[in-house]
């Protein structure tokens, strides 16, 4: 078996008793001192068993294993700052909010609702945990979280729309033709929202700048007529974010090894 299915095995149990008693202590204290915290990479196995165990349960009694996902997300920064072991905790309960509500209709709103809050918190890792928490409801949900996320994309929100990107650049989704295609289609709103900002200078849009610095080569590898056309027009903007975020992108090798013509092509106009 490999890690994560370890883990799985490791939790049943615990997901079992929490599950007769509402006692989550082993739960949590299995998945701090598995964390890898403080480390330079957080127990991704671990997250993604918590999360697919939550889903296989949420049958017996998703009300229950909401209700500790939702003690887990509200464990603070200030109680649980970056690398305390402790921050595993929110990491895993935004993975598992997703996983929840990919499955359950009384669910599905309810933790786009959380992690759209999440998606703002000042730690790193819970706004990774958000993107795939997303990631969960869009490979389940398709249209329908595709279409709730083009909510997400208002003025100013500039890490709501950075958990939009991070959410849908993600090749076992974009595999799905159509998916790919909603996926440009929010990676232009957002590049909409770029091109009319006046403020460019917080932290905040900072972030939102640098996913989008990856994201949108994801989504060209898979749909690259569309995505190099898109490119072409982003250039005409000459706006210097967007210039920038079109330079980040041509160097990463998904499409420099499969687009080489393509990726020429371009760099001539931004000479």
């Amino acid at each position: 078996m490999g890690k994560k299915e370890d883990h799985k095995q490791d939790l049943a149990n615990f997901f079992d008793e929490f599950l007769r008693t509402g006692d989550e202590e082993k739960i949590t204290e299995y998945l701090t001192s598995n964390s890898n915290l403080p480390g330079r990479r957080a127990n991704l196995e671990l997250a993604r068993a918590f999360a697919e165990l939550a889903e296989d349960h949420s049958a017996k009694d998703s009300e229950r294993l909401w209700d500790l996902c939702i003690k887990l997300t509200e464990v603070s920064p200030d109680e649980a700052p970056v690398d305390d072991p402790k921050e595993f905790l929110p990491f895993c309960g935004a993975c598992a909010m997703g996983a929840i509500g990919s499955v359950s209709s009384g669910f599905f709103l309810k933790a786009l609702s959380c992690l759209k809050e999440l998606a703002k918190d000042p730690r790193w890792r819970t706004r990774e945990a958000v993107a795939m928490g997303i990631q969960k409801l869009v490979g389940k949900q398709g249209q329908r979280a595709l279409k709730e996320l083009e909510g997400w994309i208002v003025k100013g929100n500039w890490l709501e729309m950075r958990a939009v990107v991070a959410g849908v650049a993600e090749p076992a989704l974009l595999r799905n033709d159509q998916t790919a295609r909603w996926a440009l289609e929010l990676h232009k709103r957002i590049s909409g929202q770029i091109l009319t900002a006046e403020e460019r200078k917080s932290v905040e849009f900072k972030t939102l700048k640098k996913g989008l610095g990856y994201s949108l080569s994801v989504v060209i590898y898979a749909i690259p007529k569309e995505g190099f056309e898109y490119m072409y027009r982003l250039i005409d903007s000459q706006d210097l974010d967007i210039l920038w975020i079109v330079k980040e992108n041509l160097k990463k090798n998904r499409l420099i090894k499969n687009f080489p013509d393509e990726v020429a092509s371009i760099k001539k106009l931004l000479k």
